[in-house]
């Protein structure tokens, strides 16, 4: 219930994040990149496509998904270290990217953890959800032209915002 409540589970689909790395550029040799959530490891195959010298992380709640994902990921030989954590009380710290796919209702929450936690220059990238207060750095549409909405801490506030 607890996994449920934040998202159900849609996957990620192929091709979905091609290109993003041309628009959501990571410094360093081996960025680090986790995906929130991360289910059955749909995006973090689309993210190593992305970044393939990132070094990736899934975060997820529901220890069976968090089992099938790490098999999955060494059966599709995405390199991902898989944990099974709750995303809310996990640290985002030290990761260059955070990778969403929530619901709208949880977005709200995850700004305010992006913007305590994420380090100037980190990216929070979330599929098709948008942080409605948050002046977006960029908008990368998906292959299926779903938004894939991104934004680089320090994170603006929307102009509407400040004059409600």
């Amino acid at each position: 219930l607890h996994a449920w409540r934040d998202a159900p589970m849609f996957p990620t689909p192929a091709g979905a994040l091609k290109g993003l790395a041309r628009v959501a550029v990571l410094d360093g040799v081996a960025p680090r990149v986790v995906d929130a959530g991360c289910g059955m490891g749909d995006a973090l195959r689309e993210l190593h496509r992305q970044y393939p010298q990132a070094r990736l992380e899934g975060l997820e709640w529901s220890w069976p998904l968090r089992l099938a994902c790490s098999w999955r990921c060494r059966w599709l030989k995405v390199p991902a270290r898989v944990k099974r954590a709750d995303i809310w009380s996990a640290d985002w710290s030290p990761f260059a990217m955070v990778y969403l796919f929530q619901r709208p209702e949880s977005m709200p929450r995850a700004v305010r953890k992006a913007a305590r936690e994420l380090r100037c220059g980190a990216w929070m990238a979330s599929l098709e959800f948008e942080a409605a207060d948050l002046q977006p750095t960029a908008v990368h549409h998906c292959a299926d032209g779903r938004p894939l909405w991104l934004y680089q801490a320090p994170f603006k506030v929307r102009v509407d915002v400040l004059t409600r």
